[in-house]
Parts: structure tokens; C-alpha cells; sequence
């Protein structure tokens, strides 16, 4: 079973994330809606630390979507710019740092980095 937004927030997301480019700092808060309450998360990043707390603190960027919309995020079966697409999710104030929090959260539990794919010998053989 995968983790909920909220287990992977608490336990994954903080700490170093050498994906994040070195030069990259500010901040965000999820909120996370369900059944009347909101949830807020905060997340600092600064040269690919990153931090977590709960906060409802102003940031740089607000991203506030239903608990159910995080929780597929968090598990990889959705990408952060599909829900953008779909409305799932809307965001207020730097813009820039929504692609810092796609890196920050897993990606399909089935993919593969490029470079590994490349140097493959499936796709050697196929030459």
C-alpha cells in the first residue's frame, strides 16, 4: 500500500534532495482540503534541503487541492502538471517552485531514470 500525502510530508520529504537545483531556495504550503478541513504544510528549501513543518504561514507559494489529489501525488500515480491540467489542484504566487515540489515528491514507482534506459542493453542491442 502506498503512503498518504500526509506519511510522506511527515517522513520522506525532509532532508537533503541533491535533484534540486543547488541555487534553489523558498517557500511553500500545501493544504490539503478534506470534508470541511484544510491540513497546511509547510515546506523551506534551500540549497536541496528541504524542510517540513506544519504551518499555515504565508509562503511563496500556496498549493491548495483536495487530501485525495495530494495522496496520488505522493503515491506516483499522478503528475503534478496532469492535475494543474485538470484543475485538480490550484496555485497562487511563485510559480517557479512548482517544479521544485514535482522533484520533491516521487514519481511512478514503475519509472526509470533516463540515463539508466540509455545505457540499457535492450536498447543497445536495438542499435
Amino acid at each position: 500500500m502506498s503512503a498518504s500525502a500526509a506519511e510522506y510530508l511527515a517522513r520522506g520529504a525532509a532532508g537533503h534532495h541533491p535533484e534540486l537545483p543547488e541555487t534553489t531556495s523558498g517557500t511553500i504550503r500545501l493544504d490539503l482540503g478534506e470534508g470541511g478541513r484544510t491540513e497546511h504544510w509547510y515546506l523551506t528549501i534551500d540549497h536541496q534541503e528541504v524542510g517540513v513543518t506544519r504551518s499555515a504561514e504565508a509562503a511563496d507559494l500556496v498549493i491548495r487541492a483536495d487530501r485525495e489529489v495530494f495522496d496520488r501525488i505522493a503515491a506516483g500515480r499522478l503528475h503534478l502538471a496532469a492535475a494543474i491540467l485538470r484543475n485538480d489542484i490550484s496555485g497562487q504566487g511563485n510559480l517557479r517552485l512548482l517544479t521544485m515540489l514535482r522533484r520533491i515528491f516521487p514519481g511512478p514507482p514503475d519509472a526509470r531514470h533516463p540515463r539508466d534506459v540509455a545505457g540499457s542493453p535492450h536498447r543497445l542491442a536495438a542499435r
